[in-house]
């Protein structure tokens, strides 16, 4: 069985949005983060992920990272879109229940990146089964916070490991329970 990994960048304020602005990456950051993609089969994303990630990398190529990503297929979780690209399939109308079955699917892990409203469905259903909160150490000032607008009253997480990098930056994983 698969796990689905949500890993997001944030801020020392407590921003998930928009990390391509106060986000820096170092050799190292850049090794890890590509490392680390290479452990994942698919993406999991809601709309708003997908379409910014398709007009902000879906047409770039010559950079390991994002060759990478474009590669990998992608289960988006929508309500409004009824046509995707860039190697990407609509969850359909149950989105709980096709991650489910994604999860039951032999092949590595799934990753979504960044807290989104697609949260809010994904905690209720308890199907994340790791959060990388990856803390950059940088003060963004304004923007979408961590788990805004996720209830968030009956996650529970535990601490199951940390990493410090070179450039300030605290890796923390945690899991439910």
């Amino acid at each position: 069985m698969r796990k689905l990994i949500e890993s997001t960048l944030v801020s020392l304020d407590g921003v998930v949005e928009a990390p391509e602005r106060w986000a820096s990456f170092d050799a190292e950051a850049t090794a890890l983060s590509l490392k680390e993609l290479g452990s994942y089969d698919a993406f999991v994303m809601g709309r708003v992920t997908y379409e910014k990630f398709y007009a902000n990398l879906g047409h770039t190529a010559g950079n390991p990272y994002i060759d990478l990503i474009s590669a990998m297929p992608k289960y988006v979780a929508s309500r409004s879109l009824t046509q995707t690209a860039w190697n990407a399939t609509l969850l359909g109308p149950d989105p709980s229940s096709a991650i489910a079955r994604l999860k039951d699917q032999p092949g590595k892990d799934l990753v979504k990146y960044g807290t989104s409203r697609l949260d809010d469905t994904l905690v209720r259903h308890q199907l994340i089964d790791e959060f990388r909160f990856w803390i950059m150490p940088v003060v963004a000032g304004s923007g979408q916070r961590l788990f805004e607008h996720v209830d968030t009253s009956g996650l529970n997480l535990r601490l199951t490991g940390e990493r410090r990098l070179e450039n300030g930056s605290v890796i923390l994983t945690y899991a439910p329970g």
